[in-house]
């Protein structure tokens, strides 16, 4: 049948399964738009305030559910707003495409209005990226972003059209989606390494990273961990890819990590890496990372291994794939003795704060409780995101969402918009810092909008939090532009944006407001006034070894 390219696009978008994007229309893109407008049945737009909010959006809902988040652009500006978020995306490997319409083929090169050439903008933070300047080729370099996005290891596309091509007509032939592709590469004798490397250890330690979540490996990791009896640490990322409650659990590993997850690394003799890439947050002091251990890596990507940290063997493969070969060959072990070192760690080294004030742990610590640790938590980037991190006990993957790699300061609002409209069975809240959430505060009218019954909590200390931390400890108290004792009011705002707003001061108010705030079913913004030097702990400094990760009860006993 022939179809225009506008059609194509729309069709190329339920083949794919798709019902929901996330966009904002201009003149380029008018008329993939037009046609969305016909099949507002089948696919449900969402118009964010800005682009960047709807890249944001579609890696929440990509990271939520699973399938391939999508967002749409004009031409100029409108494609380059985009581009934290796919950044973003790109460094947390996020299935993403983010289609854009740019100026006609004649335009081209031509220093036109809103012309810009995305796809090499682009280059370094997609899988891939397109330029469509023949409607013959749309629909198979539509399909083959698709493909790309969620097979392997995954990551964003960008599909650029020109904007005659979405107008011109050519044969439409619709197919069914391609499934992903998996690169297990790994041979028997990689598992037999493996297999060898895990039974003669004594102590083994297991560092889990976000492709545990990515290729949904939750099951296969407790059943490893429980045949191995080896504590389990995460990163970022991994969270809630292993119940944060389960009692070989250790917490997070690195810079914000617990003392029993660095010391516990810093002490085995194998560290066994799942899905995990040695992050510089992560290891500190790479000559000193897990010193005394042998490194097995399994991951799907082959280039992480020995890029970061050189490893003793590697299983290159899906890991979900992996470890159900592994847990068919290994007979249960114990390492009572091991268990026993770090359930002392845990014991002397238990996540502490002041208790006789409001703090964002505590509140953090009442949402988990209030919402029987079953909410979607996204978060901005900062000493919040580092505390929501540590105080709330995920126990389901695809429950912690947040900017690992890029660390993106105004992600949470959107994503958490994008994990609603995904997971509308999930109470979802964003937790951001003051100096976060007026970054992107805007797509509270996005909320507004649509009712998306979002939570929005502010963590407001009229600073930049974690960068006046860091000012205190190795700047001498220089606080360079970190204060933001301004006259902004964030309740009101939030009211002008079409937004229920409360603001709480004291620790009693916490629980109460949060339960008004689910009952409300609509978006809600909680502004939590906190002490502006309220800090972070433990910590291990910038490129020290994370066996050296201190406390407050530390850093007061040196001064």
């Amino acid at each position: 049948m022939q179809l225009n390219g506008s059609q194509i696009v729309v069709e190329c978008l339920k083949e794919q399964g798709v019902d929901t994007v996330f966009g904002y229309p201009g003149g380029s893109i008018l008329n993939i738009y037009d046609e969305l407008y016909k099949h507002s049945d089948e696919i449900t737009h969402i118009l964010t305030s800005h682009e960047q909010g709807a890249s944001h959006a579609a890696d929440g809902y990509a990271r939520a559910t699973g399938k391939v988040g999508v967002c749409l652009a004009t031409s100029g500006p409108g494609a380059t707003n985009l581009v934290t978020g796919i950044a973003t995306a790109y460094m947390d490997s996020v299935p993403l495409v983010a289609i854009t319409a740019n100026v006609t083929l004649p335009l081209l090169g031509k220093d036109s209005f809103q012309e810009v050439d995305i796809a090499g903008v682009t280059m370094p933070i997609t899988k891939h990226g397109y330029i469509v300047k023949d409607v013959t080729k749309l629909a198979d370099t539509l399909r083959k972003a698709f493909k790309i996005a969620k097979s392997g290891r995954p990551g964003p596309v960008l599909v650029d059209i020109t904007k005659d091509v979405t107008a011109n007509k050519c044969e439409f032939v619709p197919m069914k989606p391609d499934a992903p592709e998996v690169n297990n590469s790994y041979s028997d004798d990689d598992i037999k390494t493996a297999l060898e490397l895990i039974q003669n250890s004594e102590k083994p330690f297991i560092y889990l990273g976000g492709g545990a979540i990515i290729s949904g490996a939750s099951r296969e990791v407790k059943e490893f961990a429980e045949k191995i009896d080896a504590p389990v640490c995460d990163t970022l990322m991994a969270k809630g890819a292993f119940d944060g409650t389960h009692r070989l659990y250790t917490g997070m590993v690195g810079m914000h990590g617990t003392k029993t997850s660095n010391y516990g690394v810093s002490r085995c003799d194998l560290l066994i890496a799942l899905g995990a890439r040695f992050s510089d947050r992560v290891i500190g002091n790479p000559k000193k990372f897990a010193e005394n251990a042998k490194i097995l890596h399994i991951d799907i990507d082959a280039a992480e291994v020995n890029k970061n940290i050189k490893t003793d063997a590697s299983v290159i493969g899906d890991l979900k794939t992996i470890l159900k070969e592994l847990n068919s060959k290994l007979t249960p072990q114990k390492h009572e003795e091991w268990i026993s070192v770090i359930e002392g760690f845990k014991q002397k080294y238990p996540l502490k704060y002041e208790d006789d004030k409001l703090t964002c742990p505590y509140i953090i610590e009442a949402l988990d409780r209030v919402t029987k640790g079953k909410a979607i938590i996204t978060t901005d980037v900062g000493q919040h995101q580092m505390w929501a991190a540590q105080y709330y006990k995920y126990t389901e993957p695809r429950t912690f969402l947040s900017s690992g790699g890029l660390g993106t300061m105004g992600y949470g609002l959107g994503a958490c918009i994008g994990a609603k409209v995904g997971r509308p069975d999930k109470i979802c809240v964003n937790i951001a810092g003051d100096g976060c959430f007026r970054m992107n505060m805007n797509e509270l009218a996005t909320a507004s909008r649509y009712n998306i019954s979002i939570i929005q909590i502010i963590i407001n200390n009229h600073v930049l939090g974690m960068v006046r931390q860091w000012q205190t400890l190795f700047y001498e108290k220089r606080y360079s532009q970190t204060v933001l004792t301004d006259k902004v009011d964030f309740v009101k705002v939030s009211e002008g944006l079409g937004c229920e707003a409360v603001r709480i001061t004291k620790k009693e108010e916490v629980v109460p407001t949060l339960e008004k705030a689910i009952s409300l079913n609509k978006p809600v913004v909680i502004e939590c006034v906190i002490e502006e030097d309220d800090k972070v702990f433990p910590m291990v400094p910038a490129g020290a070894p994370i066996s050296e990760a201190f406390d407050a009860e530390d850093l007061a006993s040196r001064n």
